[in-house]
């Protein structure tokens, strides 16, 4: 080996030790600090009794501290956590007991080694994954063993690698250097161990940190990329840091860290030698002259160092002396140890040779420091070149243990064994140990005649031997099943073991090519037997010859006996001598026909160490025969001539419960024990499983073909995994909070296997644990869902939730407070001066609902200072302990800090406040539902951790503030809830007369009705506010009562996720009007649950579910009522929108979270709404992720449907139950649409105690059933259905469907998917086909996927292989690809029409319910029209009398008082006609109403008084008269109309809105479709301005893809348009409004200029007359005269302001009509000749030209440019290619801008128009 380069004197790193600055110094003597006093104080790791004092070492917490950059608390979080993964994995056990047998055959498919050093002295190893074969590799290990291998070679590391690398440099080494070879790699592979490399990246970066010095991945492939994308995540960013990714060209960069004869010739170097870490071992003369070397170097290269490192003599764990233990690995062929006693001496030896090592420093010379050759080892290796090279300043030092020997020559070092020999010689390889020792084992006690699991002193080889002959027997059942008879005889005297079986004889004849019998050749041949044939499936132990030979080798006297009833004959030989001599077979004649096999034989006990067979090994191989009695199947069984009464596996079982009980019973005095339940199923003929529960540890008794396997294996896996994965989906179900893993519940668990498995593997010969891969096992047994249900029952799931409390606890005991005086560490913590001081008593903790909130408390304190109060605000909502898991508890901040401040120690019961830092603790929180939940989650905080504080009086107290104050003049009322104010507003007497204020948003339910106020909270409080809260502490702190009997049971139903049905039942008896009375002293937590909690959950439930009458939840209502307000015509921004309602209907929740709603509202996807009700213009979502792509709500504009007026009736608003809310209308109780839309959209939302699903159903199937039921005709049921699904809906049972998508074979390699289920979005899918091109093993079933779907629809073409293809018909394609989704109708929750919560079990139930209340409110929409339209005939009436009055001199009004004339109407019995109707007035506006009326208001009488002078004529006289016939003749229309008549004429008219829509959609889908296709068969590629070329049209292609740019020459001109309809067009469209009728009428009937000029309306009368008549005829509201508006004036609540038009206005109409170059409008020129530029026949194509597409340089100009009028329709988009040549250039552009701008800014509502030639439509 290569030495390592000199670089001068070495120098620690920073962080090492000897270079430590003063704050690492600090860290690490801290941390030694607080792990002695954790070590003290009796702390203990999963049982044990302390830390390990060997890991405590300053250089081992040191790598802990470097990896966690010095942060005490986090290495010590870590090092604690390594100990506990030590414990757990077993790590201790694993060093002293690992055994890798299958190293070879795993190096063949998965090369890994160590191989010399690196420049700077670091172990150099290797990995090979290029060479990786997974299914090779894990049919000889497992992942698990592959995991525990690592571990080793990581421990062996630390103590024998880096010690010897040490010695080697001479200064510590403690890192590694490591290439990771890629040649060749495949990502199938890779991604097939991903699981692997993450655990072992894990167990590398969490347990061995800081041991990476130097990675190279090196021959990395092109896709590596990908697969290092995945592998960075799984790792910390210091690991990734040091990695290097190196491709092909690396050998420079590797020879730059590794001498060149150290790298081997493979990767660049020149070193072709075996790798020295493989064999360093074989060059030392024993362990102890390996160690007595290492350490004397260390100690002589270390001694002038020491001090500057600091190191005691307890810190050389990673430098030190080196523990070489006997085991073998992988890395190293370790002959047996030299005796204690020699072992004891190194030390001293290693002392005394310090001054000859520094005598002799200066030595030059060279010395071999491993050089003795070891006279114990078999074979020893003395070549030169095998010896390891150490640094050339150390001496060679004598080994003083053994006397001298002669030197052996060639022939004698190197010698030829026969299998006998060898078999003798090494017997661990073959039948294990041959010493005694000592473990827990299950054996068989002869006294109590009962299995005792206890320790036993047995020999391992022994053992095999005998139970080799047992198992042949067992074995010779599967071959011959007429065997019933099994008989073992132990004579422990004499010291003779025979085995019989009446099963079928060896065949006695002579073998046809080895010329012997055939029982010879079977007992007496190594090598031998029937076992060879891979090909065939055996069910039998015996796998590789050796078997029963192994039991005659190490036996004095050995007979076989057997008898062949084919032959007629019998067979008995004798071998001697370890089967060194072979008896004459005696063979004779079988008369009697008998069958039988009996093997006798004496074992040779001297080779066991054994002088006779103890009681120990005699119970082991009594239990081994119960074995055989209870898993060979119908056999007798007997033991020395005593037939066993064991029937069969289950009986078997029995023996170990019974022995459990009595055990149990022994340890408890005599006490009688219930017996442990068994569960038992036999799978099949070869699987047999019991099940019971253990006793904190997990249990397996297993066998595999007969064979005990001891150590389980992977069948016993396989089992335990099922009932465990089982088991974790129960416990979730039982108790969510807890949170435990397969391994933690195996530990309850006692599982019993009987399994006959073909071709058994297993670890070695002596068979302890199967290795075979359970998919090879012939049969994969799945445990019933019956004996699941059993386990699940069994006392094992409250026993692992007692464990996971217990656990849980004792980790949350780790975060308790202490009572001190002074924390850190909390600067939101405004302490109290007094807290956790003698006075602490007196100190109360305020908690306040966020920062605000503590700033109210803040300035309080300033009135009763800070000694004794101190603050600290909480972040939302706490968490609910009750439901939580434990890992939620413990990373929750809040609960932490909580328990930090106060002081609380977990499950401690208290009966003072004394131990506490604060004695009392107030909440103070809004007076909101909100607020009354986080008090609610306190206290059930507080009941579930700390139920005895409740207890004690006056602990928790409410600071409650006024949410409401009154008042008149100086005179002030508070109140404390919004009922309490309400029932005083109802009680007192002029009430209304008070000023209100309010402090809190919140939602209140009192009728059923919500309602909704505005306050202002704690936060907007002043200073001066909170002074006087504090100055009147007395009232505004309420203290809870000590807990009653019955309230810890009320908390648990409000908070527990178990007490659903009951807190069901809670809301069902909630009562209208129901508060918490704040005038209480005390406030008893009965009361808090049943009177303020309850009001939040109420409040819940409204927002979360919808009503029945129209389908909505408030944010869905207000949106709504908010669009009908304002009468949005034109399109507006959703984030507009947002403003709007939140302004005007009183939203008080996020902006985000109403984005959402609206967006919501208008998607129209396949799978969101059947009917949108909002208008999608942009980008709202699609079905590729379930509308989550939908862009941002400034980006999209919105506007209402056309059919919403259709569904929602402007003629019900009148009768809707309005509500108000801080003196303002806001939105309706709920609307009363025309069908129930709850049935057409559907529903879903999840309350407190409730959640609804509700799916949607076709309106077409709606209409008919109500038609059906104004017939009185009986339902056709309804099935869920959505628009624009292609797929499969079929019932199932009643309330259940299965939802399919459409998928099609195309050939044999070939599927097809044109849909997905409802609710299966394509992103989604598409990942699921990602996952199945990888599979679970690499391999998937899906070979590659093509989309060619636009976001419409679903098209995936997908390739796979034939086979799989056959599989997946087999199973059925739409199940392979898992197109098939559940529904179910059986949760649909509505409020019903009254208010409560209602649960309906079909879609016909809610129609039935719908049905009478919608049909009442015809007759209520009836019975107003008529009655608003006899008000207007009275009026009209009123009118003309009163004008023939005057008119005839009966009535003067001219020069007369209008209080006289008003007196003398009321005598002439005129009707007063008030001038707002009181059902749309405001709350403020009826008060002043009423208010007038008392004064005796003269405004009812305008209606005749402010008529028109020229109104008095006989023309208006007639006039009037003729409208009131009209009128009158409508009103008999109406009357003779019964509700039914009016509901057919709204479902017709919804009717046919409803097929205009899904017209449209079809049209949309269509397109989509056809796009598509369009797509797959043109294929194009990008295209961009520099394809069109130069001049002309650049091509005559007329697809939609053409593109002309503005520069284009002018073609032959297209023919004329007429001029009349576009400019009628454009212009109906200029003058368009929020208020005017819906754009998509204007087509059918333009308006013409003459008819924009609105006739001036006479009288008031008249526009009554037209709104009542539009009204009565079902057309909504009068048309008005077209006003220019602001898009942010509301129609019901603002003026109308005319728009001042510019002056001269004819210019600019010459301007735009055809005086410039082109008519704009028109499309045509001046003289009404044809436009210059084409015309293109895709408009929708041009309306993607927008300003962004602007030409880089502006045009040669030749004539006047025209301005551009936007539209609102895309049929009167201004193309591409219609824009008019660029105005010369004479003329100035930017005054051409600004007229362009003047003229669009009268024409538009959006102030965009910059001059540009490219105008956006959006």
């Amino acid at each position: 080996m290569a030495t390592t380069e000199t670089k001068g004197p070495y120098q620690p790193p920073s962080g090492y030790l000897g270079n430590l600055n003063a704050e690492q110094q600090s860290a690490l003597d801290q941390l030694k600090k607080e792990l002695k006093e954790q070590k003290e104080t009796g702390f203990a790791l999963e049982g044990e009794d302390g830390f390990a004092e060997a890991r405590m070492g300053d250089a081992g917490l040191l790598r802990f501290l470097r990896a966690r950059k010095f942060n005490v608390a986090a290495a010590k979080a870590m090092w604690l956590a390594n100990e506990k993964w030590r414990k757990e994995f077993g790590v201790d056990e694993i060093v002293k007991s690992f055994e890798y047998h299958e190293k070879a055959e795993v190096d063949k498919y998965y090369p890994q080694f160590y191989h010399k050093v690196d420049k700077d002295g670091r172990p150099l190893y290797i990995e090979r994954l290029g060479s990786l074969d997974i299914d090779a590799l894990y049919s000889v290990t497992t992942a698990d063993r592959q995991l525990k291998r690592l571990v080793y070679e990581y421990e062996r590391s630390m103590t024998e690698r880096l010690p010897a690398c040490s010695a080697l440099v001479g200064h510590p080494v403690s890192t590694y250097c490591t290439i990771l070879d890629l040649k060749d790699v495949s990502l199938r592979s890779f991604y097939r161990v991903k699981d692997y490399v993450m655990s072992a990246a894990s167990i590398g970066q969490d347990h061995y940190p800081e041991t990476m010095g130097k990675f190279y991945i090196i021959n990395a492939p092109f896709l590596f990329t990908g697969v290092w994308s995945v592998v960075k995540p799984w790792l910390d960013e210091v690991t990734v840091a040091k990695i290097q990714v190196l491709g092909a060209k690396n050998k420079d960069v590797l020879l730059a860290q590794i001498p060149e004869e150290n790298l081997p010739k493979s990767l660049g170097g020149t070193s072709a030698r075996i790798p020295c870490w493989n064999r360093i071992t074989r060059v030392s003369s024993s362990h102890v002259v390996l160690q007595q070397r290492v350490n004397a170097l260390l100690i002589s290269t270390f001694t002038t160092t020491r001090t500057r490192y600091k190191m005691s003599s307890s810190e050389g764990e990673s430098f030190g002396v080196m523990d070489i233990t006997d085991s073998e690995s992988d890395f190293y062929e370790i002959p047996p140890k030299k005796s204690t006693k020699a072992k004891a001496s190194i030390v001293p030896k290693a002392k005394a040779s310090k001054s000859q090592a520094a005598g002799k420093a200066k030595a030059p010379s060279k010395k071999k420091v491993l050089a003795d050759h070891n006279d114990n080892a078999e074979k020893d290796a003395t070549d030169e070149d095998e010896r390891m090279e150490m640094d050339d300043d150390v001496p060679e030092m004598q080994s003083t243990d053994a006397p001298a020997r002669k030197k052996k020559s060639v022939s004698d070092t190197f010698q030829k064994l026969t299998q006998l020999e060898h078999i003798l010689k090494r017997p661990d390889s073959y039948i294990g140990s041959v010493e005694h020792i000592t473990q827990a084992m299950w054996t068989y006690d002869v006294n109590t005649k009962r299995m005792v699991h206890r320790d036993v002193r047995y020999v391992p080889g022994f053992f095999k031997i005998v139970d080799e002959i047992l198992v042949n027997a067992a074995d010779n059942k599967i071959n011959d099943p007429n065997m019933d008879t099994l008989k073992i005889n132990i004579d422990v005297e004499e010291g003779t073991i025979s085995v019989y079986n009446n099963g079928k004889g060896i065949p006695i004849e002579i073998h046809s090519r080895e010329k012997i019998y055939i029982p010879e050749l079977v007992f007496g041949h190594l090598l031998s037997g029937s076992n060879y044939d891979d090909d065939e499936k055996k069910l039998t132990g015996g796998r590789n010859g050796y078997g029963a030979k192994l039991a005659n080798i190490y036996s004095h006297e050995f007979t076989i006996e057997t008898a062949d009833k084919s032959t007629s004959q019998k067979y008995k030989q004798t071998w001697t001598e370890n089967m060194s001599k072979c008896g004459k077979a005696k063979i004779t004649k079988n008369g009697k026909g008998e069958e039988f096999t009996r093997v006798t034989f004496r074992p040779d006990l001297q080779r066991f160490g054994m002088d006779s067979i103890d009681e120990d090994t005699a119970g082991l191989l009594r239990r081994r025969v119960y074995d055989m009695a209870g898993t060979v199947k119908d056999v007798k069984v007997f033991l020395n001539d005593e037939k066993l009464k064991i029937k069969n596996f289950k009986s078997y079982v029995d023996l170990y419960l019974n022995s459990a009980t009595a055990e149990a019973a022994e340890h408890s005095g005599g006490a009688a024990q219930n017996k442990p339940t068994v569960i038992y199923e036999q799978i099949s003929s070869r699987w047999e499983v019991a099940f019971a529960v253990s006793d904190g540890n997990f249990m397996q008794v297993s066998f595999a073909n007969s064979i005990s396997t001891s150590k389980g294996g992977t069948h016993v896996n396989l089992i335990a995994d099922q009932i465990a994965k089982n088991l974790i989906t129960a416990i979730g179900k039982k108790n969510k909070a807890a949170t435990v893993k397969a391994g933690q519940i195996k530990n309850h668990m006692w599982v019993f296997i009987n399994a006959l498995i073909e071709n058994p593997t297993f670890d070695s010969q002596t068979k302890e644990t199967l290795t075979l891969p359970s998919s090879k096992f012939g049969t994969r047994p799945v445990l019933s869902e019956e004996f699941m249900k059993k386990v699940q029952k069994s006392p094992i799931v409250d026993n692992i939730l007692n464990w996971a409390k217990f656990k849980a606890d004792q980790q949350i005991k780790k975060t308790d407070g202490s009572k001190r005086s002074r924390l850190t560490g909390l600067p939101k913590l405004s302490d109290a001066n007094n807290a956790g001081t003698k006075n602490a008593k007196d100190c109360t903790l305020i908690l306040t609902e966020g920062d605000s909130a503590k700033a109210l408390a803040i300035a309080g304190l300033g009135v009763v200072g800070r000694n004794n109060f101190g603050v600290f605000p909480l972040r939302g909502k706490l968490l609910n302990v009750r439901e939580a898991r434990h890992d939620q508890i413990m990373k929750n901040e809040e609960i932490q800090n909580i328990k930090k401040i106060m002081g609380l120690q977990h499950n401690k019961d208290y009966s003072n406040v004394s131990s506490l830092r604060y004695g009392r603790l107030m909440i103070m929180t809004d007076q909101d539902h909100d607020g009354s939940h986080i008090k609610g989650l306190l206290i059930n905080f507080i009941d579930h951790f700390y139920p005895s504080l409740l207890k004690i009086p006056d602990f928790l107290v409410e600071f409650v503030t006024p949410i409401i104050r009154a008042s008149k003049g100086k005179q002030h009322r508070d109140f404390f809830t919004i009922p309490e104010y309400e029932q005083w507003a109802q009680e007192v007497p002029g009430a209304d007369k008070w000023d209100t204020k309010y402090f809190k948003v919140g939602i209140f339910v009192t009728t059923f009705v919500l309602v909704l106020t505005v306050m202002k909270g704690l936060g907007t409080s002043t200073d001066a506010d909170a002074r006087g809260y504090f100055s009147n502490m007395a009232k505004h702190v309420i203290p809870f009562a000590p807990t009653q009997e019955g309230d810890r049971e009320l908390i648990e139903l409000a908070f527990s996720k178990k007490k659903a049905d009951d807190r069901k039942e809670w809301l069902r008896q909630f009562k209208p009007g129901t508060f918490l009375d704040h005038e209480l002293h005390e406030i008893p937590y009965s009361d808090f649950v049943n009177k303020e909690l309850i009001l939040f959950s109420m409040a819940d439930n409204i927002r979360s579910i919808p009503s029945v009458a129209d389908g909505l939840k408030p944010g869905q209502r207000k949106v709504v009522w908010a669009c009908f307000k304002r009468n949005l015509k034109k399109e507006i921004k959703v984030v507009q929108l947002v403003g709007y309602v939140s302004e005007h209907a009183a939203y008080h929740h996020g902006d985000m979270s109403l984005t959402q709603t609206i967006v919501a509202l208008a998607q129209d996807f396949v799978g969101s709404n059947n009917l949108n009700l909002m208008n999608p213009s942009g980008q709202f979502g699609t079905r590729d992720q379930g509308g989550k792509d939908h862009a941002s709500g400034r980006y999209i504009n919105t506007l209402p449907m056309p059919i919403a007026r259709s569904i929602f009736h402007a003629d019900d608003d009148a009768l809707l139950n309005a509500q108000f809310e801080d003196n303002s209308q806001i939105e309706p109780e709920f609307y009363m649409p025309v069908v129930p839309m709850v049935l057409i959209n559907g529903a879903e939302g999840i309350g407190t105690g409730w959640s609804t699903n509700i799916p949607g159903f076709n309106p077409v199937e709606i209409v008919a059933n109500i038609r059906r039921l104004q017939n009185g005709e009986e339902l056709v049921p309804m099935h869920p259905w959505w628009r624009g699904f292609k797929g499969e809906i079929k019932q199932t049972s009643k309330n259940k469907y299965d939802v399919s998508g459409i998928v099609t074979k195309l050939d044999e390699t070939t599927v097809e998917i044109t849909e997905l289920p409802i609710h299966k979005w394509t992103q989604n899918f598409k990942a699921e086909l990602e996952t199945m091109m990888v599979g679970e093993k690499g391999e998937g079933s899906v070979k590659n996927y093509q989309e060619h779907h636009a976001n419409e629809n679903v098209h995936f073409i997908i390739q796979m292989d034939a086979k799989e293809l056959v599989k997946a018909e087999e199973k059925g394609l739409p199940e392979y690809f898992k197109l098939i989704s559940k529904i179910s109708t059986s949760n649909m929750i509505c409020f019903d029409l009254d208010g409560k919560i209602r649960k309906y079990d079909s879609p016909e139930a809610i129609l039935e319910e719908f049905y009478p209340v919608r049909l009442s409110y015809y007759q209520k929409r009836k019975d107003y029209l008529s009655g608003e339209m006899t008000r207007v005939l009275d009026r009209l009436n009123s009118q003309a009398r009163f004008i023939q009055m005057i008119v005839d001199k009966q009535l003067i009004v001219a020069a007369r008082k209008k209080v006289d004339i008003i007196a003398n109407l009321k005598e002439l019995k005129f009707p007063a006609f008030p001038k707002k109707s009181k059902a749309n007035a405001s709350a403020d506006e009826i008060d002043a109403e009423a208010e007038d009326e008392d004064k005796g208001s003269n405004s009812d009488y305008d209606y005749l008084l402010n008529m028109p002078i020229y109104s008095l004529t006989k023309e208006k006289i007639e006039k009037l008269r003729k409208q009131a016939a009209d009128q009158e003749a409508e009103i008999m229309v109406l009357l003779k109309k019964s509700p039914k008549d009016i509901w057919n004429e709204d479902l017709e008219k919804f009717l046919d809105e409803w097929r205009k829509t899904e017209d449209e959609f079809q049209q949309k889908m269509a397109a989509s479709t056809a796009a598509v296709k369009k797509g797959k068969r043109k294929q194009a590629v990008l295209q961009t301005r520099k394809s069109l070329g130069g001049g002309g049209n650049r091509g005559n292609n007329d697809s939609d893809d053409d593109f002309q740019p503005v520069k284009a020459p002018a073609k032959k001109r297209a023919p004329a348009v007429p001029a009349s309809s576009k400019t009628t067009k454009a212009k109906t469209k200029k003058e368009n409004s929020d208020d005017e009728e819906d754009a998509s009428e204007l087509p059918k009937k333009p308006a013409t200029k003459k008819a924009v000029a609105r006739p001036k309306i006479e009288s008031d009368s008249d526009v009554e007359i037209a709104e009542i008549r539009n009204a009565a005829r079902n057309k909504g509201k009068a048309k008005a005269a077209p006003k220019r508006k602001s898009p942010d004036i509301d129609d019901d609540d603002e003026e109308e302001e005319e728009i001042v038009h510019p002056p001269k206005k004819k210019k600019i109409q010459e301007y735009f009509s055809g005086k410039t170059s082109s008519n704009t409008v028109t499309g045509e020129s001046s003289n009404g000749s044809p436009p210059a530029a084409k015309t293109n026949p895709n408009p929708a194509q041009a309306r993607k030209v927008s300003k962004s597409m602007k030409p880089a340089s502006p045009p040669k100009p030749k004539k006047a440019r025209p301005a551009v009028i936007k539209s609102d329709s895309e049929d009167d988009m201004d193309l591409y290619d219609d824009l008019p040549k660029p105005p010369p250039r004479a003329a100035s552009s930017r005054a051409a801008r600004g007229k362009a701008k003047a003229y669009i800014d009268i024409a538009s509502d959006d102030d965009e128009g910059d001059g540009s030639l490219f105008v956006d439509d959006d």
